[in-house]
């Protein structure tokens, strides 16, 4: 992990193997950037929820670089309702679906359902392909605070506790994804 003041920026390659030894990197999305890490690694989620001060019991988005990445976490069978949710993918729109038998509580929360997404940022889909399956993706910052448009405010927020960062824009600043549940009704504007 780091021990400087601020974190490294790296490429997706290096982002993937630190996502996979259980660190924490920042990206970034449509609209702010994420905060990711494994989402099977209970440390790594344990580490992440302390940093953001968030319970558990709230649950977490994953993104994926596509459907059949995320079609593990969902309860089957897949219905028409979910099928039109995937057909509005890639998007800044992330959708619960019920969750599959087993997934972990640290992602689900306190709920029988699991946030997914697709991004449309083309560099959180790359970074997912080079980790190789779903992430985490929170919001970065910490409680109270905005939302972290660019690096910089990353770094400020976050610092060396953080892994590393992965450089770039977002794609509309400060838009955070919409939640939706499967019939449409919003849950987060």
């Amino acid at each position: 992990m780091m021990s400087s003041s601020q974190p490294a920026q790296v490429t997706l390659e290096q982002a993937a193997r630190i996502l996979r030894a259980g660190g924490i990197v920042a990206y970034p999305t449509e609209g702010v950037f994420g905060l990711g890490c494994d989402p099977f690694n209970r440390e790594a989620i344990a580490r992440l929820l302390r940093l953001k001060h968030r319970p558990v019991e709230k649950g977490l988005i994953l993104i994926a670089a596509g459907i059949n990445d995320l079609l593990p976490m969902i309860s089957p069978p897949v219905t028409p309702a979910m099928m039109a949710a995937f057909n509005q993918w890639p998007a800044a729109r992330t959708v619960l679906f019920p969750a599959a038998d087993g997934l972990p509580e640290w992602i689900r929360g306190a709920h029988d359902t699991v946030a997914l997404r697709v991004p449309a940022h083309p560099l959180a889909c790359k970074l997912c392909r080079c980790f190789g399956g779903p992430l985490v993706s929170t919001s970065a910052n910490p409680p109270g605070q905005l939302a972290a448009v660019d690096g910089e405010t990353v770094c400020h927020y976050f610092g060396d506790k953080i892994d590393a960062i992965i450089p770039g824009q977002v794609l509309m600043p400060g838009q955070t994804s919409r939640i939706v549940d499967l019939s449409g009704n919003t849950i987060r504007p």
